[in-house]
């Protein structure tokens, strides 16, 4: 872990077994967004995508709320911002998510309390959700007279166009329940259940082969936006290539032998080791 992450002011940042946890850490004000937290996330998430020692980051927040969405104190200092200087302050954060969503390492969000505005762009960005069932949602920018304009891409291709116009123009508050069945999260669990489903869902992942797991990221990424007649083309020969390279030989001989494969401890072994002696 990079001796860099001790310096941080809204983040904490721990690692332990492969598991490294970002806190946001401003719970005085419902770890609100503001310049600092931006650029320290973008920051973190840029240098874990990287660090060999993190194989699984979970996403959270102290204290009683994931993310309440803008710092006050933001908010009123941009009402004096140039559109210049708007344009500026926007990118900052497109930059921060987008660190988020191509970060090589598979990212859990672990939700509770409030995921307001640029918190849902968190969610929006992470690759697995687990959500306390009373945790209120908003996209409440409109209430303001703004418009979640920068988070929007990341919201839509979550939870399609229609769930997306919805929520964007009435800014209504939603539960847990409509969070999960529009793809939003993908997982609630009572309060007393969260921790143990987030490591649940840790387990899982660190059960999966880190090359394979960067390289599903992108790859769902990518076809989306590519042309259909390109797709099946680049689908084959990313699957040809994760097949011969040495992880994916490693994974295919390691099952065919009844053993663990090189990245798998025995506290993470899948169903399908059960009986194995090796």
């Amino acid at each position: 872990m990079s001796t860099s992450f001790e310096h941080l002011q809204h983040l904490t940042v721990a690692n332990e077994g492969g598991v490294t946890t970002v806190s946001l850490d401003r719970p005085e004000v419902r770890n609100a967004f503001g310049p600092r937290l931006i650029e320290e996330l973008g920051s973190v998430f840029t240098e874990l995508s990287s660090d060999d020692a993190t194989r699984v980051v979970v996403l959270r927040g102290e204290g009683k709320s994931f993310s309440a969405g803008a710092d006050i104190n933001w908010m009123r200092d941009s009402v004096g911002y140039s559109r210049q200087d708007n344009v500026e302050d926007a990118t900052r954060l497109a930059l921060m998510l987008e660190a988020i969503k191509r970060c090589d390492k598979p990212v859990v969000c672990r939700v509770h309390g409030h995921a307001i505005g640029g918190g849902l762009g968190l969610i929006a960005a992470a690759d697995y959700v687990v959500a306390d069932d009373a945790t209120v949602f908003a996209f409440s920018e409109v209430k303001l007279g703004i418009i979640p304009a920068v988070i929007s891409p990341f919201v839509q291709r979550k939870i399609g166009l229609g769930h997306a116009r919805a929520l964007f123009i009435t800014g209504e508050r939603f539960d847990a329940v409509r969070a999960e069945r529009i793809g939003l999260v993908h997982v609630i669990a009572p309060s007393d259940e969260l921790d143990a489903q987030v490591e649940r869902v840790v387990g899982e992942l660190l059960t999966a082969a880190p090359g394979a797991i960067s390289v599903v990221k992108h790859l769902t990424s990518e076809i989306g936006l590519r042309d259909p007649r390109e797709v099946m083309l680049h689908t084959a020969e990313t699957i040809a290539s994760k097949r011969t390279d040495p992880e994916g030989q490693e994974g295919l001989t390691a099952f065919l032998e009844k053993r663990r494969p090189t990245w798998m401890d025995a506290a993470h072994a899948p169903a399908w080791l059960a009986g194995a002696t090796k």
